[in-house]
C-alpha cells in the first residue's frame, strides 16, 4: 500500500483540508525560497548585479523546461507531474542550503525555481477545477505566501539565513501530502474525451497549434511586458527597503502584510471576475503597477513607499494571475490549457530575465531608486 492509498483511506481525498495543505504550503515554501533571495545573496557578498544574474538564470532555465513540464501535465496528469516536481524541489532545496559559490548557488537555485515555476500553472489550474469556489481555495495561497515571507525575515534575523531553506523543504513535504490527496485528473480526462466524442474529432494539440492562435500570441506580448516589470520589482523591493535603513525582518513584515492585502481581492473574486471584461481588469492592474513604480522612483517618503507596497504590489499581481486564467481559458481549449499557461509562464520568465538584468545594472550604476 503506497502513501497515496493511505491518505485516500484516511478520508482526505478531495477534501477542503487537502487543498488547504497543497495551496498554503506550496506558496509558503515558494515565499521562503524566493522572497528574500536578493537580501540573502547580497548578505553572502554578491553584488546586486550578481544577484540579478542568479535570479535571471533561474528564469532562463524555467523558460526552457516550463513548456515541457506543462505539456507533460496535459499528457500524464496534473497530480502525477506536480508530485514528482515537488519531491525534486524538496531535494534540490536541501542541497541549496550548503551552496556558497556563484556557480552552485545559481545551479541549485535555478533547478528549484524551475520546479516551483513549472508547477505554478498546475496549482493555479487546480484552484479552478476543485469542488470548491476559486476564491476559497486560492485564498490559502495568499495566506501561505504572506506567512512564508514573514517567516523568512524572522529566520534570517533570529536564527540563520540557511534556516530559511530548511523551512522551505519542510513546507514542500507538507504540500506533497496535500497533493497526494487531490484526485482531479481522471475527471478532467473524461470530460475531454466526451467533448472529443461529441465533436467527432480530436482537437489539435502541441505548441505549434497554440502559436497559430493569434489572439493568444498577442496576449502573450502584453503579458510579458507587464510581468517583466513586476518581477524586477519583486526581486529588488526587499533590497530597496534595507538600502534605506530597514532591517530584513521589518522588510519581510511589510511584504507579508502586503500579501495579505490581496485577500479581499481573492476572496471576492467571484463577485467581479465574471462581470468585468478582461480589458477593464487589465487596465486596473496596469494602473496600480504604474502608480507603485512612480512612488518608488520619485524618492517619496518611506511612509508613501510602504503604503503603495501594501495597496498595489500584490493586489496588482494577484489580479493579473486571475486575468491570466480567465483569458487563457477563453482563448484555448481545455485539452491544452496547462500547456498554454506554461507557455505564458515561459514568456514571463523571458521578460523577467530582461527586466531583472536591466534593473540590476541600473542599481549598480546609479542607486536603488
Amino acid at each position: 500500500m503506497n502513501m497515496s492509498d493511505l491518505l485516500v483511506r484516511g478520508k482526505l481525498k478531495n477534501t477542503y483540508f487537502s487543498y488547504f495543505l497543497m495551496f498554503n504550503f506550496y506558496y509558503l515554501g515558494w515565499a521562503l525560497f524566493s522572497a528574500l533571495i536578493s537580501i540573502y545573496l547580497i548578505g553572502l557578498g554578491f553584488s546586486a548585479g550578481q544577484a540579478s544574474w542568479i535570479v535571471s538564470i533561474s528564469f532562463l532555465v524555467s523558460m526552457i523546461f516550463q513548456p515541457l513540464i506543462g505539456s507533460a501535465a496535459d499528457r500524464y496528469g496534473m497530480k502525477r507531474i506536480s508530485t514528482i516536481a515537488f519531491c525534486a524541489a524538496a531535494a534540490t532545496g536541501l542541497v541549496f542550503v550548503f551552496c556558497r559559490s556563484f556557480i552552485t548557488i545559481a545551479l541549485f537555485y535555478a533547478i528549484t525555481m524551475v520546479l516551483l515555476n513549472s508547477t505554478n500553472p498546475i496549482v493555479e489550474k487546480l484552484a479552478t477545477t476543485s469542488p470548491f469556489p476559486y476564491g476559497k481555495i486560492r485564498i490559502w495561497g495568499t495566506i501561505g505566501y504572506a506567512l512564508g515571507t514573514q517567516a523568512a525575515g524572522y529566520l534570517y534575523d533570529a536564527i540563520s539565513p540557511s534556516a530559511i531553506f530548511i523551512a522551505f523543504v519542510v513546507s514542500i513535504l507538507i504540500c506533497i501530502i496535500g497533493t497526494l490527496c487531490i484526485d482531479v485528473d481522471p475527471v478532467e480526462a473524461e470530460e475531454i474525451k466526451e467533448k472529443d466524442q461529441m465533436t467527432g474529432k480530436e482537437e489539435k494539440t502541441g505548441f505549434r497549434s497554440l502559436l497559430a492562435n493569434r489572439k493568444y500570441v498577442y496576449y502573450l506580448v502584453v503579458y510579458a511586458l507587464f510581468t517583466g516589470v513586476t518581477q524586477a520589482t519583486h526581486t529588488f523591493v526587499p533590497s530597496m527597503f534595507t538600502y534605506e535603513g530597514l532591517p530584513a525582518s521589518a522588510a519581510s513584515t511589510i511584504l507579508s502584510i502586503a500579501v495579505l492585502c490581496e485577500l479581499p481581492l481573492v476572496f471576492f473574486s467571484g463577485k467581479f471576475m465574471d462581470r468585468c471584461t478582461s480589458k477593464k481588469l487589465s487596465l486596473i492592474a496596469f494602473s496600480l503597477a504604474m502608480i507603485q513604480l512612480l512612488i518608488y522612483g520619485l524618492n517619496m517618503p518611506m511612509a508613501a513607499k510602504i503604503g503603495i507596497t501594501l495597496m498595489a504590489k500584490h493586489p496588482a499581481g494577484m489580479l493579473v494571475i486571475m486575468i491570466n486564467l480567465k483569458i487563457v481559458s477563453s482563448l484555448v481549449s481545455p485539452k491544452q490549457q496547462i500547456s498554454a499557461l506554461a507557455l505564458a509562464a515561459t514568456v514571463k520568465n523571458l521578460a523577467s530575465i530582461v527586466f531583472n538584468n536591466l534593473a540590476g545594472t541600473i542599481i549598480d550604476m546609479e542607486d536603488m531608486r
